[in-house]
């Protein structure tokens, strides 16, 4: 049974930490933080165990670095001597945006097998859209169980390294900008008079049915869309109004800041 370790457990650490307890058996499944209280009180939830960084780069199958791209280099830096002595196979998980496997394999001193992966905020609760790129040395074995363990994350693609940032900058950033449109749906439906609990309520589940129902039928968003609005009626107008204020324009130019910032991380 493979192990797996996870250095940091922020949000996205502690996403991934939470989706791998529901398919591998807690007592296979460690977690260091810098700050070890915050470590300590989602092992206490998951029914797992905490570790030193160290001990985690020592002894982990797979291990999870998840801290920020400015912060990479030292972590590694640290661990290095522990991986540099170790005996058994390992693979290090990587989800530091606008780092690339070549710079990890660099800044951690060896030419390891590396997984990239670019996850999103949803996979706490089995929703994710997670990418990956399997680098040089990582097997086929190595690279179902892996699978098998982030099942629970959610939905996984395989991606070609060179299109990480740009899968990122939907996947990865786009939570945010989905949640800032569902605020702005519930300050309109309360601006018209709705309750702000039921407000917050109808747009999220809005927006989750409708996502769904692109990915179950198939259907091109536009196709759906001219579905809902129909001749003379009140969503075209709203339509309208959005297409006005450059709304389509606007997503896409958040989607490329956030590319273009990724580049910047390198």
């Amino acid at each position: 049974m493979a192990t797996f370790g996870f250095i940091g457990t922020g949000n996205m650490g502690s996403a991934l930490a939470r989706a791998v307890c529901k398919k591998v058996p807690c007592d296979q499944v460690f977690l260091s933080n810098r700050t070890p209280e915050k470590a300590k009180a989602l092992a206490e939830e998951l029914q797992c165990f905490t570790a030193e960084a160290g001990a985690v780069a020592e002894h982990a199958d797979f291990i999870f670095l998840g801290v920020k791209p400015q912060m990479m280099p030292q972590l590694l830096g640290q661990i290095a001597p522990v991986l540099q002595e170790r005996t058994t196979p390992f693979v290090l998980v990587t989800m530091a945006a606008g780092l690339t496997i070549a710079r990890i394999q660099e800044l951690s001193g060896g030419e390891y097998p590396v997984i990239r992966i670019m996850p999103n905020t949803p996979a706490s609760i089995g929703e994710g859209m997670i990418l990956y790129t399997l680098g040089p040395g990582v097997s086929p074995e190595a690279e179902q169980v892996f699978l098998s363990a982030m099942k629970g994350a959610g939905r996984l693609s395989p991606l070609p390294e060179q299109l990480i940032d740009a899968g990122s900058a939907v996947a990865g950033c786009g939570p945010a900008f989905v949640d800032l449109f569902v605020e702005a749906l519930a300050d309109g439906a309360v601006a018209c008079g709705l309750p702000r609990a039921q407000a917050l309520e109808f747009a999220a589940q809005m927006v989750a049915g409708s996502a769904r129902l692109i990915l179950s039928s198939g259907s091109h968003p536009g196709v759906l869309k001219d579905a809902v609005c129909s001749p003379g009626g009140t969503t075209i107008q709203g339509v309208r109004t959005l297409e006005e204020a450059g709304f389509r324009g606007a997503v896409m130019d958040a989607v490329i800041a956030a590319f273009e910032k990724n580049a910047d991380l390198r």
